[in-house]
């Protein structure tokens, strides 16, 4: 293990400058970020996750229309004076949880893609090791998927990315990773191609949005032209990374088994909330009675329509 790789990861970068138009109109006036997942807006679970890790020091990536994720991670004081008064400890204590995280903010400027939005961390960074979480990828809790990255870092230098096995067919909507040299679940990667055509895929494991990325990333990102859609792409970046012997240089993966809650498409923002309902700690046992009898009274109707029809 070098000096170098030994040195703690205390930075996490969180892009955010997404328009979210796959959820208009919700996301109009409000971020995607902030729409709410259960009780919590899907912000503030990443944020959590990095400091569960040890990343105490926390940049996120905004652009316009993006004031409302700052105010989230501040003190509201009407609002605290107001519980306080009131004596509700409990709603007053978790309102102050967001308010307490060590959360800095800088605008991307103009939206060129994951890879110009990493870029733009390079000032807050520095010459540091850092993550970065994307913010449609919810990890749970109770998996712990990052620090085991860290450990890799640690371990092996360079960068290390998230990998998934997913459906052959569904290969297209990921970056999608060429990998030799299996560990258990940690794997050396040799190739990296941005939504593949699934005939021309490396392998199914696809990247999904957490990352622990050596600071020569930010050199490699400043030569890397535009890719697919025109934008600067992350995935780029790491395949020079991944043929590189230089210092920083090379790219593991850790396959990820566990539960991860996609709230960037409609349809998987419903399947997380409604996986998240019933670990609640408060809601969940009544949310899944309640769950139960909607989808037996629901098979029943289907039932009972299915024979009228006959």
């Amino acid at each position: 293990m070098s000096s170098e790789n030994a040195r703690p990861v205390t930075k996490a970068v969180i892009p955010a400058a997404g328009l979210g138009t796959r959820f208009l109109p919700a996301t109009k006036a409000t971020p995607k970020e902030m729409l709410p997942v259960v009780d919590k807006p899907a912000i503030q679970y990443v944020v959590e996750e990095a400091v569960r890790a040890g990343l105490d020091d926390v940049l996120i990536i905004t652009g316009r229309n993006k004031a409302a994720l700052e105010d989230h991670f501040d003190h509201q004081w009407e609002l605290e004076q107001a519980l306080e008064a009131k004596g509700d400890q409990f709603r007053l204590e978790r309102v102050r949880e967001s308010a307490a995280m060590k959360v800095h903010f800088v605008r991307q400027g103009q939206p060129k893609g994951l890879g110009h939005a990493v870029h733009v961390a390079k000032e807050h960074v520095g010459d540091n090791a850092f993550a970065v979480l994307l913010g449609d990828d919810l990890i749970d809790a109770r998996d712990h998927l990052l620090e085991e990255m860290l450990a890799v870092r640690a371990e092996k230098g360079g960068s290390v990315i998230a990998l998934m096995e997913v459906p052959p067919e569904s290969v297209h909507l990921y970056g999608c990773a060429a990998v030799e040299s299996r560990e258990g679940d940690v794997v050396r990667i040799t190739g990296l191609v941005e939504k593949p055509d699934p005939a021309e895929a490396p392998s199914n494991l696809a990247v999904i949005g957490r990352y622990v990325l050596d600071p020569s990333v930010f050199d490699v990102l400043e030569h890397t032209p535009p890719g697919r859609g025109g934008e600067i792409q992350l995935t780029d970046a790491l395949q020079t990374l991944a043929a590189s012997s230089e210092p920083g240089g090379g790219v593991h993966g850790v396959v990820f088994g566990g539960r991860r809650y996609d709230t960037g498409d409609r349809l998987d923002y419903l399947k997380a909330v409604v996986r998240l309902g019933l670990d609640h700690a408060e809601l969940g046992a009544d949310f899944g009675e309640w769950l139960d009898e909607f989808a037996a009274d629901r098979a029943q109707g289907a039932e009972a329509a299915g024979a009228q029809s006959k």
